[in-house]
């Protein structure tokens, strides 16, 4: 296959594929075609098919194979969709690649976060969580009135709350909502002031998804 069909063939692929995705194109043993995403297997073109691999499966089932492959396959573990294809009489494979927790993140988002306060628990509504907070090896949230804490990790929380929530730092998600200000500190990093007047920090890790995110 001519390049310029391989990188039209990305492209339009790329458009419709989560942006984390990756995209290989595999004809016979070996890989003739790659598009890094976020989720990057550094796969390289002439790169030989391994056994066990998406690529590999679909190839021997010649049927849509969609599969989490463990990390001793690759180097690095991942969740693929692999379908058979043909072009002008040649057979191949194309393979999407996404994150090992894909499927986890593909369920409907969380509608409430029950959460401790005093002696007892509570289920609150995820739309009056103004911010959640990983602190001294446990996990608070806030609404206006109360603090909570939390059973879960802010880690397994970033992929099951609604896309109202925003990442800004490895210890902080905030509810957009939320959000009255956006400032910088005496160090010039950027800050967000809360409704309830918290002010939280944005770290350099996430300034840039931060600015992409709020439009700014």
């Amino acid at each position: 296959m001519e390049n310029s069909m391989l990188e039209q063939m990305g492209f339009i692929m790329g458009d419709w594929i989560p942006k984390e995705a990756s995209i290989a194109i595999a004809v016979e043993d070996s890989y003739i075609y790659y598009k890094a995403g976020i989720h990057d297997l550094k796969i390289r073109e002439g790169e030989p098919v391994l056994p066990g691999s998406i690529a590999a499966r679909a190839k021997t089932d010649g049927k849509r194979i969609e599969m989490y492959v463990e990390e001793s396959i690759l180097g690095t573990a991942y969740y693929g969709i692999g379908y058979p294809i043909r072009f002008g009489g040649i057979e191949g494979v194309l393979v999407i690649i996404l994150p090992p927790d894909y499927l986890v993140r593909k369920k409907q988002p969380i509608r409430f976060l029950t959460g401790k306060i005093d002696e007892t628990w509570k289920p609150v509504p995820i739309d009056q969580v103004s911010h959640i907070e990983s602190s001294q090896k446990k996990t608070w949230f806030y609404t206006e009135q109360e603090t909570y804490c939390s059973i879960h990790t802010l880690k397994n929380l970033k992929h099951q709350l609604p896309d109202t929530f925003l990442p800004i730092h490895r210890s902080y998600i905030v509810n957009i909502n939320y959000i009255e200000e956006i400032s910088r500190d005496i160090a010039s990093n950027y800050q967000l002031t809360l409704r309830n007047g918290s002010v939280l920090p944005v770290s350099q890790n996430y300034t840039a998804s931060v600015r992409e995110r709020l439009g700014f």
